[in-house]
């Protein structure tokens, strides 16, 4: 498995948008984001902070289903 990076919300949010999720709302330090597939809405919720844990990343692309090979890509 590759290492993560340790990377602030920001550029997390960036390569999430990249990926097609869509910014839904920011709630105090929480942003949330949506991605519709055909079958079903996947949802997450990233922290604004800078920067972000590896372990809340690593939890954040479980949610998302994308791997950590494909979130470097992204970045």
């Amino acid at each position: 498995m590759t290492r993560l990076p340790s990377v602030s919300y920001e550029q997390i949010v960036r390569a999430f948008q990249r990926d097609g999720w869509v910014v839904i709302r920011q709630r105090g330090s929480h942003i949330r984001l949506e991605k519709r597939t055909e079958d079903r809405t996947l949802k997450l919720t990233v922290p604004a902070h800078r920067p972000v844990k590896r372990s809340t990343l690593s939890h954040i692309l479980k949610q998302a289903n994308i791997t950590a090979e494909r979130f470097l890509q992204l970045l």
